[in-house]
């Protein structure tokens, strides 16, 4: 008897199991693409990593090439460009966090603010529109509105009697003009996570407020920044690991050989050094150093944003 129910029950949870496989069998589908995608271009090219390792040859391919170990690592740290292009990607990419943090809190704030629905929309639609462009399009707007002959923005400078700027092709301002563009693209589309977050707060935490007697700076400073504070920190734990992109699509359509000694980051080092000059082991040993060094960053970041805020993919 006891069998017998013990195999009617094995039989209901098989059931059971089929029944949810048939019930998503249309969401693995889905997800199909996606994973081929991930396989085809993010796990497949690692097997070239062994180009780092090697004097590679085309004609010879991974199996046939001389080996020659640590060489082309030994190579590249003496490289005055790879010594540049470390600290320029550093700089840009922290710039670029930090400004990406500080802005899209301020403007959602500020957009809190807003009474009416309507104009608040109309601000966040233009504010994260180009966020949809690509780097390719955005570059030739850019070109042409900081132009130094005639941009629109050197002509404004020019009409308040002061020195036109060669936003793109001086080195002391192109780091900066990558970082404030960058922003103008994308802030946008950070606002939302804050936006996010404040429509979370506790909405009787204001009307205690306002009973209190606080006023509207009063309220964003005690109960607005606060409510936020776990989505501040745990967005600013995780870009930890993007400390090394500095955001090559960008850099690689508005840069040129003026500037770079203060343009140039280690991706587009990488394009240079391994597609335009062929020397695809250094390259590849450049591209390397970089994905390890991202590897203990992002590593970090959710060690991090797990022990601190509770925070985890999986």
């Amino acid at each position: 008897m006891d069998i017998a129910v013990e195999k009617k029950q094995t039989e209901a949870v098989g059931a059971k199991k089929r029944s949810r496989w048939r019930a998503d069998y249309p969401l693995h589908l889905m997800v199909l693409p996606g994973l081929l995608i991930v396989l085809v271009y993010h796990y497949l090219p690692t097997v070239g990593i062994v180009m780092a390792f090697q004097e590679y040859s085309p004609a010879k391919g991974f199996f046939r090439s001389e080996w020659v170990g640590w060489e082309h690592f030994e190579y590249i740290f003496k490289l005055p460009d790879f010594k540049s292009a470390l600290y320029n990607t550093f700089f840009i990419a922290t710039m670029k966090i930090v400004a990406g943090q500080v802005v899209p809190i301020f403007i959602a704030i500020l957009l809190n603010e807003v009474g009416k629905t309507y104009f608040k929309r109309t601000v966040q639609t233009l504010i994260y529109l180009p966020h949809f462009l690509s780097w390719v399009i955005l570059a030739g707007i850019l070109t042409d509105i900081l132009s130094i002959n005639y941009g629109i923005v050197n002509q404004i400078i020019q009409s308040l009697g002061l020195e036109p700027i060669y936003f793109l092709g001086d080195n002391n301002w192109f780091p900066y003009t990558i970082v404030m563009t960058d922003l103008w693209k994308d802030f946008g589309w950070g606002t939302i996570i804050f936006l996010a977050a404040i429509t979370g707060i506790n909405p009787n935490l204001y009307e205690a407020a306002v009973v209190d007697g606080a006023n509207r700076w009063k309220q964003t400073l005690h109960i607005t920044l606060p409510g936020m504070m776990p989505i501040i920190a745990l967005t600013a734990t995780l870009s930890l690991g993007n400390v090394l992109n500095a955001g090559f699509d960008q850099i690689f359509n508005l840069y040129s050989p003026m500037v770079y000694k203060s343009g140039d980051i280690i991706d587009t080092l990488v394009y240079r050094i391994g597609l335009v000059d062929a020397q695809f082991s250094v390259g590849a040993a450049v591209g390397l150093f970089k994905s390890l060094v991202s590897f203990v960053l992002i590593t970090v970041s959710y060690a991090l944003a797990y022990k601190y805020l509770r925070y985890r993919i999986f």
